[in-house]
């Protein structure tokens, strides 16, 4: 029974990737994940796709503590101490596990490394988006849950018709001459948080929302005061780290019946959480421009639409700053995926200006 990593574009059924190794392993079987959201969306999956039971999936979190033949805990669980003393590391030892499956394994965090190096687990599976770590360490990933098994390119995929075909467009737009004054005259490191957040880039995302009117659309900012002015001018709620799970699930699931029709999620949205399906997606800002989190992000979108059509992913970046760097990169990275990348200026999907009149 080997071990490994299987690399998978987001949204490529990880869950069905691990209840196959499950169904394969007949055994029990621990399944770490990086928060409770994203427990919560593995145990619907099972329930929906596999033939097993509400009762025989423990949830072992902050909230819960049940331990069943298959039992989703967090990393975080695992990795909190009190008193310098790891509490819930008898979880590894409560039961032998006969598989036990990493989520998002790029995200595991160190100490859960060291812990499951000696687990009595006979498999690992680890599963993930993107095997970029930020820290450098996809070597410790090999050696800890064994080599990489399986790397999909998502091209192939797509061409199965697992993932709907992305458009990706990157809008720039120039900034005004006050904007560029503070632009210049600012600190390095305010630089990119100037030119992503700038108010021009406002009607633009307000213009491509409006493009798509009969679209579930993600709005994504990584900076707080801009996604508050993005939720008031879009008139869209806003999902971000102070969002409660309960606000959060609430919001998620408005937005996947339509209810809600524009979410503006913070970066929080890129950590497996059960992000719901888009057909739009429109990055206003970032953090710099990691791989992991653009191969994340773009995952969330590129979900197949029913009806075959296609999905789009715009990036909205002031022109002539560090933001259209940043912007290289992550088109370097698509194109790397194979994906068709387009740049136009913010004139042609702000359409046509009316003239103005003396």
């Amino acid at each position: 029974g080997g071990s490994g990593v299987v690399v998978l574009p987001c949204g490529a059924g990880k869950t069905l990737v691990g209840a196959a190794a499950m169904a394969e392993a007949k055994a029990t079987t621990l399944i770490l994940v990086t928060n409770t959201v994203a427990g919560r969306q593995w145990k619907r999956e099972l329930i929906a796709r596999t033939s097993l039971t509400e009762e025989e999936i423990g949830e072992y979190s902050g909230e819960r503590k049940e331990i069943r033949p298959v039992t989703i805990a967090t990393y975080q669980v695992l990795t909190s101490r009190k008193k310098g003393t790891f509490t819930h590391l008898d979880l590894f030892g409560a039961r032998d596990w006969g598989l036990v499956v990493y989520d998002e394994v790029h995200l595991l965090p160190a100490p859960i490394f060291r812990f499951t190096a000696d687990l009595q687990a006979r498999r690992r599976l680890g599963l993930t988006a993107t095997l970029v770590r930020e820290d450098g360490r996809e070597g410790d990933v090999f050696s800890l849950i064994g080599p990489k098994r399986y790397d999909a390119p998502w091209k192939d995929i797509e061409s199965q018709g697992w993932i709907a075909p992305a458009e990706c467009t990157e809008v720039r737009v120039t900034l005004t001459d006050a904007e560029r004054m503070s632009y210049a005259t600012a600190e390095a490191e305010e630089r990119y948080r100037m030119a992503a957040t700038a108010r021009t880039k406002l009607p633009v995302v307000k213009a491509l929302v409006d493009r798509h009117p009969d679209d579930q659309v993600l709005v994504i900012g990584g900076y707080i005061d801009q996604l508050h002015q993005l939720g008031e001018y879009l008139d869209a709620p806003i999902v971000q780290g102070s969002t409660t799970n309960k606000e959060r699930e609430r919001l998620f699931d408005a937005f996947r019946s339509g209810e809600v029709r524009t979410l503006v999620i913070s970066k929080v949205g890129n950590f497996s959480i059960d992000l719901p399906e888009a057909a739009v997606a429109i990055q206003v800002s970032g953090t710099f421009g990691s791989r992991q989190e653009e191969a994340q992000r773009l995952g969330r979108v590129l979900r197949p639409k029913a009806d075959g059509r296609q999905a789009h992913f715009y990036t909205v970046v002031s022109r002539d700053t560090i933001d259209t760097e940043y912007a290289a990169h992550r088109q370097r990275f698509l194109a790397e995926q194979g994906y068709a990348y387009t740049i136009v200026d913010a004139d042609d999907v702000l359409g046509p200006k009316l003239p103005t009149v003396d």
